[in-house]
């Protein structure tokens, strides 16, 4: 995210039209990430649950909006209180902002600020429930949204982008949610998992994805949307950073999704689809954080190593027992703190920053800064996550009962099914009405 920025009256910035628009049309793009996200999951589990996978992600467009403009915005973008908080009474319910007021010495709106950044808090939480399928009262997880944005993202996204910030302040760089995005949903993911348990039939029943079609599908919009969420994240083109991370977004993603590529060809001698899509969000998660501050050399090497760690990081839940059904640990966690430590390595010093990483002469300094951003933000989301899971669970039970998760959590908890089969092998409707007349006269000379 870009910093913010100190004018003197004399230079204060106009609003640009240009940067308005471009601006609404990225948070346009993230938002579509959403609904990209749910296609994603939703084709990766089985056909039973598929349809609250999707919500899952979906009802979060829903409750994150509202207490965005409730609170959220203010408590993330408010005045700083202490480093690690904020509020400002106008910023509640957006009912203080004025319609051309400009965000922080930037040429648009808080309103397009705003909007963009609610697409942030959205998506987030919508990440974590990729690791929960099969086995969440949609009750309980609509509570723990609401609950882990207002305690958990909103103070973090404060923390690495809030003026005042604390780890904005020390000079932790996260372009476009490496941290408060990437690692914060892994973590929460971690966190609730420990509370909740693994599925019925962990390691042992076949959890083969459903529909890998929809997951390239998901895979793609996440991929396109991606451009502005990372492109954006500069709000604006002035100077032509926002253009360079569009690229590295770009290169970091395709390097990833062929080392994830053949990684998985010498481990298990194939090239999958799964591996594809899962490669390219691996890469996509990478760059998130480091590709403001690196060239696109250093791009394509940030997104090979993300590739290759993350497909390599998927299997640890079987080594150690925790069941992550949709790798968002594997992926979103690693990637978020692989992107995020890649920055006090490949930062040139001339791109979004003068901060350089250790291959171009800055030394350990960047990257020193970058792991405690990563190792706070890790923990605080992975005991906050789980407390929250933990008081949820004791109120009003976060699972599914054993008997409904086997049957499928799609009838239970939404009284529907992704696929209706009741009509597949029935009787034909008669020719004179299921037929249109030159269809039928055609079927009278077959006959004869």
């Amino acid at each position: 995210m870009a910093p913010a920025i100190t004018t003197l009256a004399a230079d204060a910035p106009e609003l640009s039209a240009a940067n308005t628009g471009f601006m609404l049309i990225c948070s346009a793009l993230v938002m579509l990430m959403t609904p990209g996200l749910a296609f994603f999951y939703g084709g990766m589990v089985r056909v039973k649950s598929s349809l609250n996978m999707l919500m899952m992600s979906f009802i979060s467009l829903g409750i994150v909006t509202i207490l965005w403009v409730l609170y959220g915005f203010s408590l993330a973008f408010g005045t700083d209180s202490g480093s690690l908080i904020g509020w400002s009474s106008d910023y509640a319910g957006l009912s203080g902002i004025g319609l051309t007021e400009l965000w922080d010495g930037y040429t648009i709106p808080v309103y397009v600020f705003a909007v963009f950044q609610l697409m942030f808090a959205i998506i987030t939480p919508a990440l974590i429930s990729g690791a929960l399928a099969d086995r969440v009262k949609f009750s309980a997880w609509a509570l723990f949204i609401a609950l882990w944005v207002t305690a958990v993202y909103f103070p973090v996204a404060h923390w690495v982008w809030g003026s005042g910030g604390w780890l904005f302040e020390m000079g932790v760089i996260d372009f476009a949610g490496g941290t408060a995005v990437h690692i914060n949903a892994g973590a929460a993911a971690l966190g609730v998992i420990l509370v909740i348990g693994k599925r019925v039939g962990f390691k042992k029943d076949p959890m083969r994805p459903h529909s890998l079609p929809l997951v390239m599908l998901g895979a793609g919009l996440l991929w396109f949307g991606w451009f502005g969420f990372n492109a954006g994240s500069w709000l604006g083109n002035d100077d032509g950073i926002g253009a360079v991370m569009f690229v590295n977004t770009q290169v970091a993603t395709a390097a990833a999704m062929l080392a994830w590529l053949a990684y998985e060809k010498i481990r298990h001698g194939a090239f999958t689809t799964l591996g594809a899509a899962s490669g390219a969000v691996a890469g996509l998660v990478a760059i998130t954080p480091s590709g403001g501050s690196c060239s696109p050399l250093g791009a394509i090497a940030i997104g090979a190593i993300a590739g290759l760690v993350c497909a390599m990081a998927v299997g640890l839940k079987f080594k150690f027992g925790y069941d992550d059904s949709l790798d968002v640990i594997g992926v979103h966690l690693v990637g978020g703190i692989l992107g995020s430590l890649l920055v006090g390595l490949f930062a040139t010093g001339g791109v979004q920053s003068d901060a350089a990483g250790l291959f171009y002469g800055g030394g350990l300094e960047q990257l020193g800064k970058q792991a405690v951003g990563v190792f706070a933000v890790l923990a605080y989301s992975l005991v906050a996550s789980a407390v929250l899971a933990f008081l949820i669970d004791k109120a009003m039970g976060m699972r599914v009962t054993e008997d409904d998760e086997v049957s499928g959590i799609d009838q239970v908890e939404h009284a529907e099914t992704a696929y209706d089969f009741s009509g597949a092998g029935g009787g034909a409707a008669p020719r004179s009405t299921a037929l249109t007349a030159p269809a039928a006269q055609q079927n009278k000379k077959v006959d004869a």
